[in-house]
């Protein structure tokens, strides 16, 4: 009998990985996709375990940090994280940067684990369990049945940095790997599935996902149509700076594109009712005190800030709430032809999913839009704000030319939307891109000090 004999089975106990506890915890920090960088993995507990196929296996692993667990039993403090491992005898110098290390004891003495999603074997096996229907122990494999996909799609990983890990299919189709999971429907196959019911065709729609439904019922990935020769707004942004090019025209029609989206998603879920700026003024101002005390830089202009979202509390209440993108910028939209899409409802991964499926002013995805102009014009210098003021203008025209009504009059609600989504990023670039952090600080002099 092999090593790898334990493989066999179409689920293998967690005791089967214990052993693998000490690799993960120095590897699963290095990733890109983890989200607990800035704190000490504590411990690290096997949830689940299955056979995708011979030597690749499905795991979900629980990387505390500190905390203690949650009343009634629930999983202790910490995140939950998807792994595709691959397991064999013997390393390969192919491996490269998907290598994890040899265990040293336990089950898998002398066996070489890696990351299996950059193995273009491992990768061509996982498409094929997504284009047939069905299980494997707590995962289920199911897809629309209108759509079938091809066998025999070379895979490549794109190595953009995100949040997840994602595999393009023979430029036909991309598969989002989450990373890091949480109990319940991922917007990200909730939503666009949603809008392609509706008819909207600014948003690929899911073709096949992969679910679980242990130690909780969560998505773990979807497979969408690849816009093959399409380019995200960010480098189309950065190239028309760089040759000195006007991006207005982009820029309206992506704001009748985010108008389309917004309409699409307000017939496809509940909508709410306006009236709850207090609320969302004062979690607004919660945010900004606890950012404050983490950056300093913020402390002098506190009060200007809190004067934004004060104002909120007693302006004109605006749309009502809707299911919204939830973070929306350059990134997240794609050119195809003369068409903007959409792409990543995943929202901000780091908030909790239910806060994430819940409805929010449609104001705070024009917001994120507005502060992507500022950041694309920022990254060149000598600065050009009139570009960035160009480009927020033609936006907001084009979504008032679709939606039916102007964010530049909604003056209230933008400021203190775009003051929040500024607070947001001085944190984020403080702790992860410290160089940066003049990008948004510039803006929070701006928004502080302006009280028309």
């Amino acid at each position: 009998m092999t090593k790898t004999a334990f493989l066999r089975p179409r689920s293998a106990p967690a005791e089967s990985l214990e052993s693998l506890a000490g690799l993960l915890r120095e590897w699963l920090p290095l990733q890109r996709w983890f989200a607990g960088k800035d704190r000490p993995v504590t411990d690290l507990g096997v949830l689940s375990t299955t056979e995708l196929f011979p030597g690749c296996l499905h795991v979900l692993v629980h990387a505390g940090h500190g905390g203690v667990p949650a009343p009634g039993g629930a999983t202790p403090a910490g995140d939950c994280y998807q792994l595709l491992l691959g397991v064999r005898e013997r390393p390969s110098p192919r491996l490269g940067k998907a290598l994890i290390g040899t265990v040293r004891d336990g089950l898998l003495a002398g066996l070489t684990v890696y990351d299996a999603l950059q193995d273009p074997r491992a990768a061509q096996l996982l498409l094929e369990r997504l284009r047939r229907p069905g299980t494997a122990g707590p995962l289920h494999f199911e897809g629309d049945p209108a759509q079938e996909v091809p066998s025999g799609l070379v895979p490549r990983t794109l190595n953009a940095e995100q949040s997840n890990s994602s595999l393009v299919y023979g430029d036909e189709y991309i598969l989002k790997v989450f990373r890091r999971i949480q109990p319940g429907v991922n917007p990200d196959l909730e939503v666009p599935g949603a809008l392609a019911r509706q008819g909207c065709h600014r948003v690929p729609a899911p073709v096949a996902w992969l679910r679980t439904t242990h130690p909780f019922k969560a998505t773990l990935g979807v497979l969408q149509p690849y816009l093959r020769n399409a380019a995200d707004g960010w480098t189309l942004a950065l190239d028309a700076l760089a040759a000195g090019d006007d991006f207005t025209a982009q820029a309206h029609a992506l704001g009748r594109a985010t108008a389309d989206v917004h309409l699409a998603l307000s017939s496809a879920f509940p909508v709410g009712a306006p009236g709850e700026n207090g609320r969302t003024a004062a979690a607004m101002t919660e945010r900004l005190t606890a950012a404050a005390h983490a950056v300093p830089a913020l402390q002098p202009y506190v009060p200007g800030l809190r004067s934004a979202f004060a104002a909120l509390a007693t302006c004109d209440a605006g749309p009502p709430a809707q299911r919204i993108h939830g973070d929306l910028h350059l990134g997240q939209v794609l050119r195809a032809g003369r068409e903007w899409f959409v792409i990543d409802f995943e929202g901000e991964p780091s908030r909790p999913l239910s806060e994430r499926r819940s409805a929010h002013s449609p104001v705070r995805d024009i917001a994120g839009m507005l502060r992507s102009f500022d950041y694309a014009a920022r990254q060149r210098r000598p600065w050009r704000p009139e570009w960035a003021r160009r480009c927020r203008e033609a936006y907001c025209a084009g979504y008032a030319a679709r939606a039916g009504w102007d964010p530049r009059k909604k003056h209230g609600l933008l400021r203190a939307y775009e003051t929040d989504r500024a607070v947001y990023e001085v944190l984020y670039e403080a702790r992860h891109r410290p160089d940066w952090l003049p990008v948004p600080m510039a803006a929070i002099e701006r928004l502080a000090v302006r009280g028309d």
